[in-house]
């Protein structure tokens, strides 16, 4: 079958609308053909495995679905569809890039039952995901899904803080032998495997509509199993953010009898580089659910809460009132920023507190006054405040006028969980609200099928400084290759006050980060996060008026990537276009390290080259940085010495 060139903005699919019988095994090639998905059915169970430039990574793997009780499929396939799809997507929120290609095989294979298994094969990935047509009004859902590597890989296993599966997700990535994670707590996705060479496999799922997220269990073998939290019977209420599972079924979803299921996906790329332009987990995704979309607006947001509102040098007492706020909103509008959030303070705490605002602050004032400097309103919000009064608080917000709301302390990603992120997107576009989601599960795609939900965290940022030292350089340099591949990552960085590894101390209402200026100014670049915090005081950016340029400019989606250092764990640089104008970041772990990047992604002429770096006394006092201006053109390099936890960001213009 010819395969139809790529043409921008065209669907090219062809679908073989008359079955053909099965010839086990099924092999489903992507359209370079380094990756292959196989499905036998031959020995009476369905098996999976996995294949990547002719290694094989997963090695045939048993896999089925249990509906009210009985084990499926039990019948070999009946049949076997095959489609292919060349077209060019066009995210509505950008993030490293303004178009990518969504190219694949795919072939769908059908069971008896009502059962079948749809899989596609990527040029960076492979993904399966179950289908059923079933006339149950209601079905009692467990999967069995493993992955048998064919190696004991190293593997980066997500270890999520909390307890079980109650969890905001904030997962440390220790590596380990997959043998090794035997007897570990059970970890969340996404899963980093490291094959050898510099190739890697990143494991993941997409499209957690109506299902619950999925966990890993290691074994005393190169298996890992997956498991998912249970559905909830009764919930608990602990304290005032807290609801807790009390009462769990013996299966995981309850669903209806005709639907599609949550892909399965496993990202495969050559290099480390590949993970960072991975399209895989966007692709898989539903498409936008949204016909307007205009109103939907990416940008800097002033943000309160890491700071703790400690403002000083102002004629005022900082705090949860009119002038703080309106000092936050006059500093967003200084620094171009088209938001600030009010979190946690701003209302009665717990449910039915949500609408009742605190008589220090007159919300509709602080609206009108944020309009009048061209900036919006978010407001936080706990997950159990927002969910007791759902209805009136949207009419509320849109009456009040804001912009988006930041909700927080989910903690879990069961059915009913994840079910509650579904309709608070969807509720909150109703009302052209953005979404922020804090203290839950990881992106599923969720962003694309409902793209104001704009960002998550689900990351262990930059408030974790606050009371611990795991937000440091050498997670720093771990995420963009881990939890960054999957969506949208709301870190939070901008820490004015900036510690080496010696000196630094956790400290809650006077925080600092741990690595250098320079680092901190380079994760805008390297993050991707359509709405990006300014975390710290407005009285600390003025005072350090060196970076304020570089933070004023610095967009928040990106029209193109180039990647041009990809070392895990380790160093990663990337370049970044926003129209015409490049900018660079780049970051270390706690080894110092020295970095020569290519600027041969400029066109033809001179440019200036504005570059924030880290100072010559760096490696003593973190908040030493150097800003530099030269002419550069596309033949020159960016020569940078990196001190440990340090980075470099910089800003080209024609």
């Amino acid at each position: 079958m010819k395969i139809p060139n790529l043409r921008q903005g065209i669907l090219a699919s062809t679908l073989l609308l008359s079955p053909s019988l099965t010839a086990a095994p099924v092999e489903i090639t992507s359209p370079d053909g380094t990756n292959v998905l196989t499905v036998d059915d031959s020995d009476g169970s369905i098996r999976y495995a996995i294949t990547s430039a002719g290694q094989e990574v997963v090695a045939p793997t048993p896999i089925g679905i249990t509906l009210n009780g009985t084990a499926l499929p039990h019948s070999k396939a009946k049949a076997v569809r095959e489609n292919q799809v060349r077209e060019t997507v066009k995210p509505v929120v950008p993030t490293f890039s303004a178009s990518f290609p969504d190219a694949f095989n795919e072939k769908w294979i059908q069971f008896d039952d009502g059962v079948s298994l749809r899989c596609r094969a990527y040029d960076d990935g492979v993904a399966f995901r179950w289908e059923t047509s079933r006339n149950d009004e209601e079905m009692e859902v467990n999967e069995d899904l493993r992955i048998s590597f064919t190696e004991d890989f190293p593997v980066f296993f997500p270890a999520p803080n909390g307890d079980g599966f109650f969890s905001h997700q904030e997962c440390l990535y220790p590596r380990m032998k997959v043998s090794e994670t035997a007897g570990k707590k059970n970890a969340s996705v996404p899963l980093l495997v490291e094959r050898g060479d510099d190739r890697w496999m990143l494991v993941s799922d997409v499209n957690v509509e109506g299902y619950p997220g999925m966990w890993l269990e290691g074994t005393d073998s190169t298996t890992i199993q997956a498991v998912f939290p249970p559905y909830p019977l009764e919930t608990k209420l602990d304290g005032h953010l807290n609801l807790k599972v009390a009462k769990a079924a013996d299966y995981i979803a309850r669903t209806k009898g005709t639907r599609t299921f949550p892909w399965r996906a496993f990202a495969l790329t050559d290099d480390a580089a590949g993970l960072l332009t991975s399209t895989l987990f966007y692709n898989l995704a539903e498409p936008s659910r949204l016909k307007n979309t205009e109103w939907i607006r990416p940008g800097l947001v002033a943000w309160d809460w890491w700071n703790a509102n400690n403002i000083y040098g102002v004629p005022f007492r900082a705090g949860f009132n009119q002038e703080t706020y309106k000092h936050y909103i006059d500093f967003a509008s200084e620094m171009g920023a088209g938001y600030i959030i009010l979190d946690e303070g701003w209302s009665k705490p717990g449910p039915g507190g949500l609408l009742e605002v605190v008589p220090e602050i007159d919300m509709p004032a602080l609206v009108k006054y944020g309009h009048s400097k061209k900036v919006d309103i978010i407001l936080w919000m706990g997950s159990v405040a927002l969910e007791h009064d759902f209805d009136r608080a949207f009419d509320q917000f849109s009456e009040w006028g804001i912009a988006g709301i930041k909700v927080d302390f989910m903690q879990r990603d069961d059915q009913v969980m994840m079910d509650f992120l579904y309709r608070t997107a969807e509720e909150a576009a109703k009302h052209r609200l953005l979404v922020d989601f804090h203290g839950g599960s990881k992106p599923t795609g969720l962003s694309r099928t409902w793209p104001n939900m704009v960002t998550t965290e689900s990351v262990c940022g930059l408030e974790q400084n606050k009371w611990g030292g795991d937000a440091n350089p050498d997670m720093a340099v771990l995420l963009p290759f881990t939890r960054m591949v999957v969506g949208p990552m709301d870190y939070t960085p901008g820490a004015m006050v900036n510690q080496q590894k010696n000196t630094f101390r956790p400290m809650n209402d006077t925080p600092t980060s741990q690595g250098t200026r320079a680092q901190q100014l380079a994760m805008y670049v390297v993050y991707l996060s359509p709405l990006q915090m300014l975390a710290d005081s407005p009285t600390h950016y003025r005072r350090n008026p060196e970076s304020l340029p570089f933070l004023k400019a610095v967009p928040t989606t990106w029209d193109e990537t180039r990647v041009l250092k990809a070392d895990v764990g380790r160093c990663v640089a990337v370049a970044r276009r926003k129209g015409n104008e490049w900018f660079i970041g780049g970051l270390t772990s706690w080894e110092a390290c020295d970095l020569e990047l290519p600027l041969d992604f400029l066109g033809t002429g001179s440019f200036e080259m504005t570059v924030w770096k880290d100072g010559i006394n760096a490696d003593r006092n973190g908040n030493d940085v150097a800003v530099e201006t030269r002419s550069v053109a596309a033949k020159d390099r960016l020569t940078v010495h990196l001190a440990p936890g340090g980075g470099v960001a910089a800003m080209i213009r024609k």
